[in-house]
């Protein structure tokens, strides 16, 4: 799995990209057939948002979350991801 990991007005600093690597390992515990993963990291304002598209086989898998802090906004985005990629899982195995 390769991760992109791009920031919008914020800096990656190596705590955060530490961060997200680790997330993102528990996603691929759950379903190892992900490909690429564009991450992007954004604040506006008082707003942070994570942003990620998941490419896995048959399909891309796109989410976002806000929080005032990046790392629950990082935590948020996963847990939407997590839930999303169960759903896809279960659906190409009825197939």
């Amino acid at each position: 799995m390769q991760i992109n990991l791009s920031g919008h007005h914020v800096e990656i600093t190596d705590s955060l990209k530490g961060f997200v690597d680790t997330k993102f390992e528990k996603l691929e515990r759950h379903f190892d057939h992900i490909n690429n993963v564009y991450v992007v990291l954004t604040v506006e304002k008082l707003q942070q948002i994570a942003e990620a598209t998941v490419n896995v086989n048959g399909g891309e898998i796109h989410a976002s979350s806000e929080h005032q802090d990046m790392y629950a906004a990082i935590d948020g985005l996963i847990d939407k991801l997590d839930r999303q990629v169960i759903k896809h899982k279960e659906k190409i195995s009825q197939h």
